[in-house]
C-alpha cells in the first residue's frame, strides 16, 4: 500500500472490502477508531491476525454510541463473545451493518436482535417494555407503556401468538419510512 508501517496485507484489506461497505481507507480510519480506544491494547499491526478485543465500557464511550440507548444492546449484538467486547472484525462488522450503505434487510436482522432483550427470536411485551423505557427515557407511565406494546402487538402481530417473528418485525418497519434513515451510525 505504499506505507512504511503495514496495518494489514493486501489480502486482509481486500477481505474487509468484500465483505463490508467500506473501501480501503476507510478500513484504515476504522482501524484508527479503534486503536483510539485502547492504544495500549490494539496493535498496529495485524498482519499476524491478533486476538485482541476491546471492552464493552470502552466501546459505548465512543461518540457515535455514547448517547444512544441501547449502545450496550447495539455493541452486545454485534460482539462474537456476546458480552460486549468487540474484535476489530466485530468492530468493522457493526460499522458496516450501521453505516448508510447497508441493506433494510440486514439492518432489520440487527434491529430484531437490539431489540429482543431475552434474546429468545421474539420481540415479546417484556422487550416492548424495555425498548419503549429506553426510548422516552422512563418518561412514560406503566399504564402508557403497557397500551403502547398491547396496540403494538395487536398491530404487527400476524400469526396472534402475542409476541413479533421476525417476519412480523421486518413488516413493521417496512411501513417505518424513517427506519433506514435512523438505524446508522457514522464514523
Amino acid at each position: 500500500m505504499g506505507n512504511k508501517h503495514t496495518i494489514f496485507t493486501d489480502e486482509q484489506l481486500n477481505a474487509y472490502q468484500d465483505c463490508t461497505y467500506f473501501t480501503c481507507n476507510e478500513i484504515l480510519r476504522l482501524h484508527g477508531r479503534y486503536h483510539e480506544l485502547a492504544p495500549q491494547l490494539v496493535p498496529m499491526d495485524y498482519t499476524n491476525d491478533p486476538d485482541v478485543k476491546v471492552p464493552l465500557a470502552l466501546i459505548v464511550n465512543m461518540p457515535e454510541l455514547k448517547e444512544n440507548p441501547f449502545k450496550n444492546r447495539i455493541v452486545e449484538c454485534f460482539s462474537e463473545d456476546g458480552q460486549g467486547n468487540l474484535s476489530f472484525n466485530d468492530f468493522v462488522d457493526m460499522f458496516s451493518v450501521l453505516s448508510e450503505m447497508a441493506p433494510r434487510e440486514l439492518k432489520a436482522v440487527y434491529a430484531f436482535k437490539i431489540y429482543d432483550f431475552n434474546t429468545d427470536n421474539f420481540i415479546c411485551k417484556e422487550d416492548l417494555k424495555k425498548t419503549l423505557k429506553k426510548l422516552t427515557k422512563e418518561e412514560l407511565t406503566p399504564e402508557e407503556i403497557n397500551m403502547v406494546c398491547e396496540k403494538t402487538i395487536e398491530e404487527a402481530d400476524l400469526d396472534g401468538d402475542r409476541k413479533l417473528s421476525f417476519t412480523d418485525f421486518e413488516n413493521m418497519i417496512s411501513r417505518a419510512p424513517d427506519f433506514l434513515s435512523t438505524f446508522h451510525l457514522r464514523f
